[in-house]
């Protein structure tokens, strides 16, 4: 377990870092001032000013901060500060600067995923063998043939026909796949399983292949871009109340996922384990941008919302407003932390 929670933290770790550091960059660039960029939690062990920006580093490595001039509107008043602080700044400028933070995490996730590609076996979306009176079956499919689409959208990855099968949850499927050469169609009518509680195709996917050079670029990004849709199609099951408390983790789950992941892959030495790592870096930075982007108080998505508004009226929404929103925005994400943090806790203790 302790490997796992130094896996977790180093992970952690570099998503938050990421995520900071782009904010950091694009402000800086754009002539917003900051004032401190650190990382970490608690009490300091490093730090060091380089003109006006404070850098330091904290004891507990399970989070970060850049702190713009001017970005509490509570406390601090507008009028007290001059060009470089947030506030003042330009609004498209204030809108890179937000929307930066997240950005870097897709390009953290993208790069991370040229690496696993290039290294790692590519899961291709080619049926291995079906399950007897499948939904597969009765459409016509057979081992060997290669999905090419499922409703209009494309498949490169066994993991994209899986995921859209789920939430398709049980309606028709147009499938369109490759078979020896020769591109077919067909319609499939999942059926459903009464002892497991969802709807299957009655396949198993699995030709795995390496994916070398340029390609490598262009696999990246069918990765990266899976985990997205994995990650907003979940938010919108959550939404319509289709997943419970215990499908949603937060940081003591993710210790226990890290955990269950390293113990899985350890007996098939330390390249397996770097490997899984390195995907579930890939997944994590995903949904930390995507997560970020989500129009709610005291997150990036929340505060560009502001932004925007801005941009449409023609004049920003009172500081102190805003500032309002986002404290009770803040109360209650620290609300809902606590929650997921006990459910995690009382969950993983059954």
């Amino acid at each position: 377990m302790i490997v796992s929670v130094l896996i977790f933290f180093l992970i952690f770790g570099i998503l938050v870092t990421s995520h900071e550091f782009g904010h950091f960059i694009i402000a800086k660039s754009s002539g917003i001032r900051v004032n401190e960029f650190f990382v970490g939690m608690g009490p300091t062990l490093w730090k060091k000013k380089k003109g006006e920006t404070l850098y330091s580093i904290k004891l507990l490595p399970i989070g970060g901060a850049c702190v713009f001039d001017g970005m509490d509107p509570v406390a601090e008043e507008k009028e007290g500060y001059d060009e470089h602080s947030f506030l003042n700044a330009p609004v498209w400028r204030r809108i890179a600067t937000l929307f930066a933070g997240p950005f870097a995490n897709f390009i953290i996730a993208y790069i991370l995923a040229v690496i696993l590609v290039s290294f790692a076996a590519w899961d291709f979306p080619v049926i291995s063998k079906m399950t007897e009176d499948s939904a597969a079956t009765e459409a016509g499919l057979l081992p060997g043939d290669k999905f090419i689409s499922i409703d209009g959208e494309k498949v490169h990855m066994a993991g994209e026909v899986t995921m859209i099968s789920q939430f398709a949850e049980g309606s028709p499927m147009d499938i369109v796949y490759e078979r020896d050469g020769e591109v077919k169609r067909t319609t499939l009518i999942p059926k459903y399983d009464e002892e497991a509680g969802r709807y299957y195709m009655g396949i198993y996917l699995g030709e795995y292949g390496s994916i070398k050079g340029p390609e490598a670029l262009k696999y990246a990004w069918y990765e990266v871009r899976y985990y997205f849709k994995t990650t907003y199609r979940s938010l919108a099951l959550l939404i319509k109340g289709k997943l419970n408390k215990d499908d949603v983790s937060g940081p003591v789950g993710m210790v226990k996922i890290v955990d269950d992941t390293y113990e899985e892959v350890k007996p098939y030495g330390v390249s397996a384990v770097v490997l899984t790592m390195l995907s579930l870096t890939v997944l994590l930075s995903v949904n930390l941008g995507v997560m970020n982007l989500l129009p709610l108080p005291a997150l990036d998505g929340g505060r560009l919302v502001f932004q925007f508004i801005e941009v449409i009226v023609g004049k920003p929404v009172p500081p102190e407003k805003e500032g309002f929103v986002h404290m009770v925005g803040m109360l209650a994400l620290l609300g809902l932390m606590v929650f997921v943090l006990f459910n995690d806790i009382t969950k993983f203790t059954r």
